[in-house]
């Protein structure tokens, strides 16, 4: 319980209707979920107005009302609060109610188009395996310690956020590592959170549908730095030419790692393989599990982290050799009869592009490379002619199928992925609907030594396709097709 005026500490008010010093159990932005007590948060979002439901919410106990515009008539025993931004008056309001668990440990944000996943989750793994107790809200969970929760989104709402922030600082967690998303920046979910520190890991096409241009989607990303404070590090990829963008206006203390270029951090590749890789990392090798040259830049900037945040470089090391692939990412597999398979998350033309050339980096040629993908519904349909173009043009073999289509007819969608098929490469390509089928027909295409990669989907274990939600997972059912085929 706190008393409104507490709640409301840093947030820009512009008018108040009653007592500020009304006692609150609890935010909700939902008005389901309201009950005795509640402060309701209208919030304005694509296809719900939270103004509409204030009645609704005081009739279920709200207590107080946080608005950007004051309801016509006002009810007795309310405080109604208004403010520019809601969502942004949230954030600030979320994390004083849970008493700025932020401040209270290191808190490190990473962002970008691709890498976000794998980089905040090696990192995670790596403080956990130092004996540093550390949590993480990722894509794929949310993690306290070894305790795991369900992720709905990449960068969940601000009460979300702040509730398990609080929880693992009340449970001695130390550090926590966490994916930063452009839709997460824009609506206000990062505000009021105090950052240790910011990473960034590469700028490609993506999320379009949402932010409407590149340049919009960039200036969202870099916005996150330019709120970091003067005791932050912003640690960010210089082999990205909008790596020094991102940190132009930032007060944080910069820091740049590379593979191509001069940089605080520095890697060299010197042997990459389906095994893994061997690299060469601040003039010191390692070898490490992970595969491909996109991971040689995640495994740097976990390198990197771990040093601003302490680590004794030979200890970094050390625990870097013994780090897993993270879930759908170059997730390898080998069948018995000599077919390797690959699941990854790659659902952009960057990451496409990055998981094939790694692929055709290692390979002897003497092999087929078959590539199995798709686009989702109801998403950005400018990549999906790129994507098209990147799996017919650096593959031998691909099959087109459905991603998760959603509400949209994934016929329609595969039409606008073989757009960007060209005219040298159409006998390459097969276009099968069902998914499942897709990889059984690969798994089929395939002989001994032969690639196979599903690409799109990785951790995911769903399709969905309409308003329904389907078990299906990638990585588990092409393992048993190839099992079976080889029985």
């Amino acid at each position: 319980m706190k008393l409104l005026k507490d709640i409301l500490y840093g947030v820009s008010v512009e008018a108040v209707v009653g007592s500020t010093a009304t006692e609150i159990e609890q935010i909700e932005f939902d008005s389901r979920r309201v009950g005795e007590g509640s402060l309701f948060v209208a919030q304005r979002g694509l296809n719900f107005d939270g103004h509409e439901f204030i009645d609704g919410a005081i009739e279920k106990g709200a207590r107080a009302i946080l608005c950007e515009e004051l309801p016509a008539k006002t009810h007795d025993q309310i405080t109604y609060v208004a403010v520019k931004d809601t969502q942004l008056a949230l954030a600030q309001a979320a994390s004083n109610f849970f008493d700025n668990p932020s401040e209270q440990m290191e808190l490190v944000g990473v962002t970008g188009t691709n890498g976000k996943t794998t980089i905040a989750t090696l990192l995670y793994r790596m403080f956990q395996k130092a004996g540093r107790p550390s949590g993480l809200i990722s894509t794929i969970r949310i993690l306290i310690s070894e305790s795991e929760y369900p992720a709905t989104h990449t960068t969940p709402d601000s009460i979300t956020i702040n509730k398990m922030l609080r929880q693992m600082v009340d449970q001695g967690v130390d550090y926590c590592f966490m994916e930063v998303s452009s839709h997460g920046i824009d609506q206000g979910r990062t505000a009021g959170l105090h950052f240790k520190g910011g990473v960034f890991t590469n700028l490609t096409h993506d999320h379009l549908d949402y932010h409407g241009d590149f340049a919009t989607y960039r200036d969202v990303k870099k916005s996150f730095f330019d709120q970091l404070e003067t005791d932050a590090f912003a640690l960010y990829n210089a082999d990205d030419k909008n790596g020094p963008v991102m940190v132009q206006n930032t007060r944080a203390k910069k820091y740049s790692y590379a593979l191509k270029t001069v940089a605080d951090y520095k890697a060299r590749i010197m042997e990459n393989q389906f095994t893994g890789l061997l690299l060469q990392i601040n003039e010191k090798e390692v070898w490490t599990r992970l595969i491909g040259s996109f991971n040689a830049y995640n495994l740097l900037a976990i390198y990197a982290v771990a040093d601003l945040l302490g680590f004794e470089p030979q200890d970094n090391l050390r625990i870097i050799s013994e780090l897993e692939n993270v879930e759908g990412r170059f997730q390898h597999a080998l069948s018995k009869g000599g077919i390797n398979a690959i699941v990854d998350y790659a659902h952009t033309p960057d990451a496409l592009k990055n998981v094939l050339e790694t692929i055709n980096t290692i390979r002897t040629n003497n092999e087929q490379l078959i590539t199995v993908v798709g686009c989702g519904g109801d998403r950005d349909r400018t990549k999906r002619p790129k994507m098209g173009h990147i799996a017919s043009a650096l593959s031998n073999q691909v099959v087109f199928t459905s991603d998760n289509p959603r509400s949209e007819d994934p016929e329609s969608i595969i039409k606008e992925v073989e757009e960007g098929v060209q005219p040298e490469n159409y006998k390459k390509t097969l276009s099968i609907v069902d998914r499942k089928q897709a990889i059984k027909t690969a798994c089929s295409l395939a002989k001994e030594g032969d690639i196979i990669l599903v690409a799109g989907k990785g951790h995911e274990t769903y399709q969905i396709i309409g308003n329904e939600r389907f078990d299906f997972d990638d990585f588990e059912i092409t393992n048993d097709i190839l099992t079976k085929m080889n029985k």
